[in-house]
């Protein structure tokens, strides 16, 4: 079984993807979150950084694509080819208004014609560069996968991922899994899943009903518990052994994983204001690590000076 890291937009950059991978069991791949295509001399400055070879340790790096443009594609893939990059990923998923509404991301999924021309012109400028596609089932209905998944067995891909809900859905609903098997049945490609594996035994549900399945990303459940795979690869055997269907993660390497994020992202943010926001987002998923915290957990959101978040964590760690 093979394991991903899902791109996050402000969250999965290469700070987390490096202290993650030092820390916890290490993915076959961390995807980066989306780029959106331009020359590289003209490329966000952030977003450069966090594909630099230099600055990743973690590997390999999968750079994400967000756009509906053919010649942004091909000029940004041979860009991160001549950087080293052997495969890209195209963003078909992302459910974000401002995106949908340019076209891009699960907005393309709209414009299933302009979305095989976009696809038949990449594809053959590619050359030996591999591309996975990250895709919802479509944008209003589950019904328009089909003519999706059509679209999608014309090409060589190197992996179809898929997360089984549709752009309205955003991240609410249960994913579609009725509409997933029906893309394992079908697809001429490797499919991947992705999608609400929060612990587990959510892992073990899914590998039962598609035991053929040859991967799955994990997006907001390593997130919240970034010890999510070391959990899931004791297997379900040796987790009714433990007595525990879910073993906690040592709050010791938590912590040092806290204090490692902190400590690196300290060294490229300046001023304790933008430093809080990235680590109170982290707060966000990994709360709930924290059943007791509740007070404390307040005060980690409200704190704005570096101190006061600090006390607030160690008190949190104490529990």
């Amino acid at each position: 079984m093979k394991f991903y890291l899902a791109p996050m937009e402000g969250v999965t950059g290469y700070i987390y993807r490096n202290a993650y991978h030092d820390f916890f069991h290490p993915m076959d791949k961390y995807f980066t979150p989306f780029i959106v295509p331009k020359s590289l001399h003209k490329q966000n400055n952030k977003e450069i950084k966090d594909i630099l070879p230099e600055n990743n340790t973690a590997a390999p790096i999968i750079p994400q694509l967000l756009t509906n443009n053919a010649v942004d594609f091909i000029n940004m893939a041979k860009g991160l080819k001549a950087m080293g990059y052997t495969e890209i990923n195209l963003n078909l998923g992302c459910p974000s208004g401002t995106v949908v509404a340019k076209g891009k991301g699960a907005g393309f999924l709209a414009e299933p014609l302009e979305l095989d021309n976009f696809l038949y012109k990449i594809f053959s400028e590619l050359g030996d560069m591999k591309l996975s596609v990250k895709t919802r089932l479509g944008m209003d209905s589950p019904d328009e996968f089909e003519d999706l998944l059509n679209i999608y067995n014309r090409y060589a891909m190197e992996e179809l991922i898929i997360h089984p809900r549709v752009r309205k859905d955003m991240y609410k609903n249960t994913p579609n899994m009725e509409a997933f098997g029906y893309a394992m049945e079908l697809s001429k490609n490797t499919v991947i899943y992705n999608g609400d594996i929060f612990s587990a035994v959510a892992y073990d549900r899914l590998i039962d009903k598609f035991p053929q399945v040859q991967g799955v990303m994990l997006g907001r459940g390593i997130i919240a518990n970034p010890g999510l795979l070391d959990e899931i690869c004791l297997g379900a055997e040796a987790r009714a052994e433990m007595s525990c269907t879910n073993e906690p993660l040592a709050k010791e390497k938590l912590r040092a994983f806290h204090d490692r994020l902190l400590n690196d992202y300290s060294k490229i943010m300046s001023g304790d204001r933008n430093l809080l926001f990235r680590m109170k987002e982290l707060w966000n998923y990994m709360g709930g690590l924290f059943p007791d915290g509740g007070k404390l957990l307040k005060k980690i959101k409200k704190a704005e000076r570096l101190a006061d978040y600090m006390a607030a964590v160690d008190g949190l760690f104490s529990l």
